[in-house]
């Protein structure tokens, strides 16, 4: 289970330093649509867009290495037709 980070956010040069390391890790929960950087209280965090919700036993971090991260269940992305 989550625990929610108690953090304020960090700076725009921090998150995008993070933000591979990120990548790497969510991409092993096999449900990974995309990572952005949100506004998170006075500073900045990461936004991790997920196709389903992650199982009980999958352990995803409410921070990495001092960020904030935000997770949202976007269903599955799929191009939209006209």
């Amino acid at each position: 289970m989550r625990e929610k980070a108690e953090l304020s956010g960090s700076t725009i040069e921090k998150v995008r330093a993070v933000k591979p390391q990120a990548a790497r890790l969510f991409e092993k929960s096999g449900a990974l649509v995309g990572i952005g950087i949100a506004r998170y209280g006075s500073g900045y965090g990461l936004k991790v867009n997920l196709s389903r919700s992650p199982g009980r036993d999958e352990n995803l971090p409410a921070e990495i290495n001092g960020v904030p991260v935000q997770i949202a269940v976007v269903g599955t992305i799929r191009k939209q037709t006209l």
